[in-house]
């Protein structure tokens, strides 16, 4: 039996120093986490935020500014914790802000930070453009200040008092565009074949399976909607500034010639043609503030406080939280549209459809508000949630649909049973087309892989839909009848409620996408104007005066959910008073590996939540960038 030799004196002093390094390290880390878990619960349970007399409230929107923050995870507030986490702004938090902020005698100003700022769609821009604009209707100032301004957070700044760029920063307004990634080469390079069934040459949402470019009906609708955005861009920052569109324009477009001239200095250009008010460094800023707020002791900044605190500081005093008399529901829907239950951030064609039973149901609810930012997604989830919408009609209680930036394709279907439609003249809306796609992979299996697929079956649909089979000319053809009887049912739905005949609607729908100025022109829209003004158009519509409530009717978050968001929410603050900045992980530049990585991965994603049962799709990839 051979026994174990003995250690030698070294190897037994280095082994029980590993150990001891190891025991180290496990106390270590479970020290730290202690300390964090003790710190955090005290943070929650300890008293609410104070707002210092006199402040500045700091608004500091970070990553996308939208109608609805999605649903958050464990991991996620893991990746808030270390500073990588993707942010969202809830853009009725920050009206909700700058309305109480507006009368409250503790405000002094607004200070607008939009370095983080990442994405917005025109019409949340300019909600809360106006939002800005009717603050400083109380004669308080807002001062604007950023390393640099890109499209979307210029058009915020342009409307503060002062503009203040660092003077190494620049504004490099972009414009408005739509690319998106073309898949056709490399799929017949793989010998995937991908069948699309789809009707309307302007439903572009399927061409990177059929193209390697965007076709020229595209193009032309693309350009169409999006010139009308682009000029209510020009024409509000214009305005905003005390400048011309033409103006804007001519630096847009002459900044290589300004550039040259200026020996590069993006700063010096952008003050030359008052774009800002003035060049500052971050003392400079901070001494321009605390002029306006006054000096915070501790700090040494000026006298602040942030919208989370603010708006916790606010608790049940937030504006339109105190109404009193009966309800006007509102309901959001947001994201794509998706069969079944789905949390915040996508709509659920089942859990969307409860939240409009749950406000039809009660009593106290006399009209419902559905305030839509959609491209759409699965027709048969549309149907389930328009379907609710027509119930609650038939109770007797006005339904509005108010549109966000986006109410296109299946975003358009759940708003065909209502009593009324109001979008922005921004709202990216239309697309009134049906798809469906089925790729198959037998020829590249058989190729690479050597597999090949053969069996029997007692109909000539058993084994007709594998992925792994070529896909034969009958079952092709009985997809696209569904595709067609889909799309007369789309027009059938809008015809009824725009009282259209099928042939009318069809001019203006085979998935053409229109802005909501167009819209309207159109008869697709009945009113232009934002959420407050579809809110009172529901309240007049159920009799209600002007003494009523405004209700979110959404989805109960569990014990575990807000117990997550408390934590995300704390957590940054508790990082704040150690002075670590929680920030969000930054946007890949356009053109970079990974942006393009970025945007592959996004358009998975996309294809990995379609579960229509049906296969059916009514959705508009119109986002610009």
């Amino acid at each position: 039996m051979n026994e174990p030799r003995p250690r030698s004196l070294p190897g037994r002093v280095l082994s029980a120093l590993g150990r001891g390094l190891d025991q180290s390290r496990r106390l270590f880390v479970n020290a730290l986490f202690l300390v964090i878990v003790v710190v955090l619960l005290a943070a929650v349970f300890a008293g609410g935020p104070k707002v210092p007399k006199g402040a500045a409230l700091v608004v500091a929107p970070k990553g996308a500014l939208v109608e609805q923050v999605a649903a958050r995870s464990p991991q996620d507030l893991v990746d808030d914790l270390a500073g990588g986490g993707q942010k969202e702004t809830l853009v009725r938090d920050l009206l909700d802000a700058l309305a109480a902020a507006k009368g409250d005698k503790r405000i002094s100003a607004v200070y607008l930070d939009l370095d983080e700022l990442s994405g917005a769609g025109m019409t949340v821009l300019e909600d809360t453009a106006a939002a800005l604009r009717d603050f400083r209707k109380s004669g308080k100032k807002v001062i604007a200040a950023g390393d640099g301004f890109d499209t979307r957070s210029y058009y915020l700044a342009a409307q503060a008092d002062e503009i203040l760029l660092h003077p190494d920063g620049m504004v490099l307004i972009e414009g408005f565009g739509r690319y998106r990634t073309y898949y056709k080469e490399g799929i017949d390079r793989l010998g995937i074949t991908w069948n699309v069934f789809r009707v309307g040459e302007y439903k572009s949402a399927v061409e990177p399976y059929l193209r390697d470019s965007m076709s020229p009906e595209a193009k032309e609708a693309d350009l169409e909607w999006m010139g009308d955005l682009w000029r209510a861009w020009l024409g509000g920052a214009a305005t905003a500034r005390k400048t011309t569109p033409e103006a804007l324009t001519a630096f847009i477009e002459g900044m290589p010639d300004l550039l040259k001239a200026a020996h590069g200095d993006t700063a010096k250009i952008a003050l030359e043609a008052k774009l800002v008010d003035k060049l500052a460094a971050r003392d400079e800023v901070r001494k321009r503030m605390i002029a306006l707020a006054g000096e915070d002791e501790k700090s040494k900044s000026f006298k602040q406080v942030s919208m989370a605190d603010y708006l916790e500081a606010l608790g049940t005093d937030r504006p339109g939280a105190n109404g009193k008399g009966d309800k006007v529901a509102v309901v959001v829907a947001k994201g794509d549209i998706v069969d079944g239950t789905a949390g915040p951030g996508r709509i659920g064609g089942d859990s969307t459809a409860a939240l409009v039973r749950k406000a039809r149901q009660d009593e106290k609810v006399k009209a419902i508000v559905l305030r839509v930012d959609s491209g759409g997604g699965s027709a048969f989830a549309s149907e389930v949630i328009r379907r609710e919408l027509q119930l609650a009609q038939e109770a007797k209680k006005p339904v509005v649909v108010s549109m966000g930036n986006v109410a296109a394709s299946g975003g358009y279907w759940i708003a065909t049973s209502s009593d009324e439609i109001w979008a922005s003249p921004e709202t990216i809306t239309g697309s009134i087309g049906i798809f469906g796609m089925f790729p198959t992979v037998e020829k590249p299996l058989a190729k690479y892989l050597g597999m090949h697929v053969d069996g029997v079956g007692t109909t000539s649909w058993a084994g007709a839909l594998r992925m792994d089979r070529e896909l034969q000319p009958r079952v092709g053809e009985s997809i696209q009848s569904m595709i067609d009887n889909g799309y007369e049912e789309f027009l059938a739905r809008v015809g009824k409620a725009r009282k259209m005949s099928r042939d009318d609607v069809d001019k203006i729908a085979r998935g053409r996408v229109w802005s909501g100025a167009d819209a309207k022109e159109r008869g697709l829209v009945d009113k232009l104007g934002g959420l407050p003004d579809a809110i009172a158009s529901a309240a007049a519509r159920a009799k209600l005066g002007k003494t009523y409530q405004v209700t979110y009717v959404e989805k109960e978050q569990t014990l575990k959910e807000k117990l997550l968001a408390g934590l995300s929410v704390r957590a940054t603050r508790v990082a704040a008073s150690f002075g670590y900045v929680l920030a969000p992980a930054p946007e890949p530049v356009a053109g970079t590996g990974a942006a393009l990585l970025r945007a592959v991965a996004n358009e998975a994603d996309r294809l990995s939540v379609w579960n229509d049962p049906r296969g059916i799709y009514a959705q508009c990839f119109c986002e610009v960038k």
